[in-house]
């Protein structure tokens, strides 16, 4: 790519002589969400700043990879990546292979004992971050963050005209932040919280978190979850940054009421749309894809029974295995409450919602396994009755002979085609989770769908798939990777009780699928606000906070009924309006609160910096 900087969009220019370090424990390492976030914005950084843009992550030999490409350093951050070479650090530079190509530079966070606990030693010494021993990630925090103190602090000797500015991202990313203000003031700071450390913890505990903030003690909860220094990091990089920022409005109030500083500037994610924009085909590739998926549902549930595929609608959930955080709890509730309903109504419709996470499993369902290579044979013995069929009828209808279809197949054929349904069809009933899991009696989803009565019967119309994994091509049960999976499905429900994001539903609208958010995610907070008129073209905000958990599934329920009873015109033209309405949420147009937040710290580093 050219070395000329392009000019950013909205007024916001490149600033000369000035370099940007985006820090994260996620940069060519997929952990959670900030990893989407960095890989997406890349391009849009870009844009502004070319090749003053810089990344650094820890170096992970399994990820780098696939995911990076070395290239020496033709500018003076060479002599910088050199000198932590020469003193001992294993540290390389190259290109993240992703939109945009910006540089990455991947720092070994894996350091001696020794070493670790001298590290320990002055974060505690300094800063009053307890040396929680004995935790590995703690471990490799720090020694990630010793290894960005030591690179940042050295481009600031070796580069005296260049201003820097190194945006961390959460605690696990900002170890460095607190030390590199203390010793190297001249840097400009910004801290982004993606989510709070106790905020999580206490959300999951089932305790009313928003409703808590004003009362609840920060430091004593840390303690109490055994995240005094996760919190503790947290809370000092929050402190000492030139500029807080947070994803959403709620995650806010979160930093204000646990981490004792509200954040300047609210950062909301977006994504690169054009990685999902298939122009006017986005309609072809939903059927498409969703014949992908009926193939999946055929080999899953047909040896049992069968259903009208084309009176099938696709639901989903997804993410990490957070059950009561991501809503799989209140979209389990919706399911038993819909079967009722569409039960009740004698309904022609089925329902099927898929559940996807990951959890420890032994291995796929091998009678999993087997229907769906029996469902593959059976379709090759299809095809191949079809082409013979054929070109056997086309002879004999051109020689003006009047035939029975039957007659047309041959005797081997016939045969093994009766073979083949013969041992797909089964009895009993489809398995509601596809894997065998390390603690299937302890399992919360399945316990849940035992107590709500889900079994997948022949007359639920509403069935469940519980895969614990997630979907990818070289899943023998699927065969398609997960965007083409979400493309394919028909709805995608995600009422989280605690998401300070939440990019699920985001990837939903881009792919022209509607989806349900709450207004406990940060992403449904922000599209409510942004967008009052969500609700007319494909997004629903479900109201969860200060609300009753079986009101918000009666809602919920009412909503997802509400979408079961449209036609395929009425589906087709709201997918539309969902594609049109998605480019609002494109780092095109998101960018600017990162570019308005490096602004702002240059700002307030250069007057904290001139102050007497």
């Amino acid at each position: 790519m050219s070395s000329q900087i392009i000019e950013a969009k909205h007024g916001y220019a490149p600033i000369p002589h000035t370099m940007l370090f985006e820090i994260s424990w996620e940069v060519c390492h997929q952990v959670g969400g900030i990893y989407q976030v960095l890989r997406s914005k890349s391009r849009a950084m870009r844009t502004r700043w070319d090749d003053h843009y810089v990344l650094i992550g820890p170096l992970v030999p399994a990820m780098m990879e696939v995911e990076f490409e070395a290239e020496p350093a033709s500018d003076w951050l060479g002599e910088v990546v050199k000198e932590l070479a020469d003193g001992g650090w294993r540290i390389v530079h190259g290109r993240w292979l992703v939109a945009g190509r910006p540089r990455v530079v991947l720092i070994d966070h894996l350091l001696s004992p020794q070493r670790i606990e001298v590290i320990r030693h002055r974060l505690h010494r300094d800063h009053g971050i307890p040396p929680a021993r004995g935790n590995e990630l703690v471990d490799g925090v720090i020694g990630f963050g010793e290894g960005v103190r030591e690179f940042v602090s050295a481009a600031a000797r070796r580069a005296p005209g260049t201003r820097l500015i190194a945006h961390f991202h959460e605690w696990l990313g900002s170890a460095a932040l607190a030390p590199l203000r203390r010793h190297v003031s001249e840097v400009a700071t910004v801290f982004t919280t993606h989510a709070t450390s106790v905020g999580r913890y206490v959300a999951s505990s089932g305790e009313d978190l928003y409703g808590r903030l004003d009362s609840l003690d920060s430091e004593r909860e840390a303690e109490r979850y055994g995240i005094d220094a996760q919190h503790a990091i947290e809370q000092t990089s929050a402190r000492e940054a030139d500029i807080l920022t947070t994803v959403s409005p709620i995650t806010a109030e979160e930093c204000d009421g646990l981490l004792g500083r509200k954040p300047e500037l609210v950062t909301p994610n977006g994504l690169d749309l054009a990685r999902f924009d298939l122009g006017h085909d986005f309609q072809t590739y939903h059927g498409i894809h969703k014949e992908q998926i009926h193939r999946f549902v055929m080999s899953h549930f047909f040896p049992c029974y069968s259903f009208d595929l084309d009176k099938t609608l696709y639901l989903f959930n997804s993410g990490r295995f957070e059950p009561r955080n991501k809503g799989f709890d209140l979209c389990l509730e919706m399911a038993s409450r819909l079967n009722a309903e569409l039960r009740a109504a004698d309904s022609e419709i089925t329902v099927v919602l898929f559940l996807v996470t990951t959890r420890s499993a032994r291995s796929i369902e091998p009678s999993a396994l087997h229907a769906r290579g029996l469902l593959d044979d059976l379709e090759e013995a299809s095809q191949k009755i079809g082409r013979e069929v054929g070109e056997r009828l086309f002879r004999a209808s051109a020689a003006g002979e009047r035939v029975r279809l039957d007659d047309l197949v041959s005797e081997y054929w016939r045969l093994r085609h009766r073979r083949l349904q013969h041992a797909f069809s089964g009895d009993g009933v489809p398995l509601l989770c596809t894997h065998v899991l390390e603690d299937d009696a302890d399992d919360p989803i399945l316990g849940h769908l035992r107590h709500l009565g889900l079994r997948n019967e022949r007359e639920d119309r509403v069935k469940v798939v519980y895969h614990p994994e997630f979907i990818s091509s070289v899943n023998p049960l699927w065969g398609m990777d997960y965007e083409q999976f979400v493309r394919g499905c028909h709805l995608g429900i995600f009422p989280s009780a605690y998401e300070p994001w939440g990019y699920t539903p985001l990837e939903c609208l881009a792919s022209g699928i509607p989806a349900i958010t709450s207004d406990l995610a940060g992403f449904g907070r922000y599209a409510a606000e942004a967008f009052p008129d969500h609700d007319d073209w494909g997004l629903g905000v479900l109201p969860r906070r200060d609300r009753r958990y079986h009101d918000a599934a009666a809602d919920l329920t009412e909503r997802v009924l509400k979408f079961c009873r449209l036609d395929r015109l009425a589906r087709g033209a709201m997918r539309n309006r969902v594609d049109t309405h998605s480019h609002a949420f494109d780092w095109s147009q998101l960018a600017d609160a990162y570019h308005e937040a490096h602004d702002r710290a240059l700002a307030a580093a250069g007057r904290r910096n001139a102050a007497p």
